[in-house]
């Protein structure tokens, strides 16, 4: 039986910093059940923090703050220095060392990073982008692109596109299939932003035969046939030595492992 964790989030703004830490530390211990349905939000009023304190320590739950006020940073550790609670506050360590190395003080501005700034629009343009390019929908998207990436059907090319989009490329994608010309414009995207997918055939088969299934279609049908599949991505890494692309193997890489990759390679190469 697994052990189980509940856990509080607790932020006076959307509380997407601690949902992100909590996620890479829970994925560490697969083994533990982690319940992440005790979230709060812009919690600002000091009388609703003790009330989410007090039904943490009856859930006997660890408490995850990123809150940036002094009075409600305080409050929960008296509150865990009186009860025995479990806490960690994120912010308030980080921002202390970085104040006493430079000397200048934290703003303490809730939801500070989420303001509408040129990088937030920038964020939103490149998502609009990859919509709008998703797929080879529009072949000069290629040419405006900050990256290409290129794949056979169900290589992750457009979970990639928006997560990517999310560090502000504008990303535009192309299934290749055997049948289907190349776009010219293809041809004219510097090498160094052609990112080109590859995925071992035997996992690609098990990925197109559960989403025919989901679909509720023929699981025999030739867009799940091993040979099929061989096929395509020979056709795949000829159209790829043929461009100059990148390669990346995203078999059983994750969106967030792949898209750091392709990153890495190109702040190494552009």
């Amino acid at each position: 039986m697994k052990k189980s964790v509940p856990l509080y989030m607790i932020s006076d703004s959307v509380g997407e910093t601690s949902l992100k830490l909590v996620n890479a530390v829970t994925a560490q211990f697969p083994t533990v059940e982690f319940d992440l349905s005790y979230r709060f939000p812009f919690t600002k009023d000091e009388a609703e923090l003790k009330n989410i304190l007090g039904d943490a320590l009856k859930d006997s739950a660890v408490v995850v703050t990123t809150l940036v006020s002094d009075n409600l940073s305080q409050i929960v550790s008296d509150f865990g220095e009186r009860t025995g609670l479990q806490y960690i506050n994120l912010m308030a360590p980080f921002m202390e060392i970085v104040h006493q190395k430079t000397g200048v003080a934290p703003l303490k501005q809730a939801g500070v990073v989420h303001k509408l700034n040129k990088e937030y629009f920038d964020r939103v343009a490149a998502i609009e982008f990859a919509v709008k390019y998703d797929d080879g929908k529009d072949a000069k998207g290629f040419l405006e692109a900050d990256l290409v990436l290129l794949g056979i059907s169900r290589t992750s090319k457009t979970p990639l596109s928006m997560y990517l989009a999310n560090s502000r490329l504008k990303v535009a994608n192309l299934p290749l299939i055997p049948e289907v010309p190349l776009p010219e414009q293809i041809k004219n995207v510097p090498k160094e932003k052609i990112i080109g997918l590859v995925i071992e055939p035997d996992v690609q088969q098990k990925i197109r035969t559960s989403r025919l299934a989901s679909l509720g279609l023929d699981e025999n049908s030739r867009y799940a046939n091993i040979d099929r599949i061989k096929e395509e991505v020979d056709y795949a890494l000829g159209v790829y030595d043929e461009l100059g692309a990148f390669t990346l193997d995203v078999t059983n890489k994750s969106i967030e492992e792949a898209a750091t990759l392709i990153c890495e390679h190109l702040d190494n190469s552009l």
